[in-house]
């Protein structure tokens, strides 16, 4: 469990330092950066790690950070940015896809052929699990960012951590209960199924309040930033 809250901790820690670049340098590297993560969970999502006794994919904590850039977006920029992030890492998934689907077909070289058996182990996608991965991002993420501005306006722009874990909380919960249920329903017991969402959720939830501080870090540098250039 250390380990996992050390990588955690890391992986926000650099999430936060590009926003901070994105303050000084435009919005558009921290967009980029945001669907950078949505299609790297995607790949790794196909090893299986453990927190604990919990079994996660290994795409677990770079994911759970996309939902920290669309808030400090939503909090820095407005809400436009952040639903251009969310459509931003919808497209570029969808070109991953398609650029890994084609690599998979390709005729590999006769060099070349027992390394091919290994690259579709690894990046073969299964219909199923990718189509659940597209309907609960578009889900989840557009809903993290109305959510999020809901209780700005709720709370007059006061309480940035209610806010913060309000939207992402409630966010990761429809990730990964429409997921899982998408992509196994049918394929495991339903007592299973429910074991995976809780699993997984529990985790998520640990890494939604762990980004909190880095919430303030993000949104206090861009305060530093704006009366530098001012």
């Amino acid at each position: 469990m250390i380990e996992f809250v050390a990588w955690v901790i890391l992986t926000l820690s650099a999430v936060t330092l590009v926003v901070a670049l994105a303050e000084i340098y435009g919005v558009e590297i921290a967009i980029g950066i945001f669907a950078t993560l949505t299609v790297v969970a995607n790949i790794i999502a196909s090893k299986l790690v453990t927190v604990g006794n919990i079994i996660v994919p290994a795409g677990v904590i770079v994911y759970s950070a996309t939902f920290l850039i669309t808030d400090v977006l939503g909090e820095i920029y407005g809400k436009e940015y952040g639903k251009k992030a969310v459509v931003t890492g919808f497209f570029a998934n969808i070109i991953a896809t398609l650029a890994i689907v084609t690599a998979i077909l390709w005729k590999p070289a006769p060099i070349g052929i027992e390394t091919a058996k290994d690259f579709k182990k690894v990046f073969g996608l299964t219909p199923r699990i990718v189509v659940a991965s597209m309907v609960a991002y578009i889900i989840s993420q557009t809903h993290d960012v109305y959510a999020f501005h809901f209780w700005k306006e709720k709370t007059k722009g006061r309480h940035l951590w209610l806010r913060n874990n309000a939207s992402t909380i409630v966010s990761q919960l429809i990730d990964t209960c429409t997921f899982i249920t998408l992509a196994f329903y049918g394929v495991v017991s339903n007592n299973i199924l429910i074991r995976m969402i809780a699993g997984q959720y529990i985790i998520k939830v640990l890494i939604a309040l762990l980004d909190t501080p880095f919430m303030y870090i993000a949104t206090f540098t861009w305060k530093i930033v704006s009366k530098t250039s001012a």
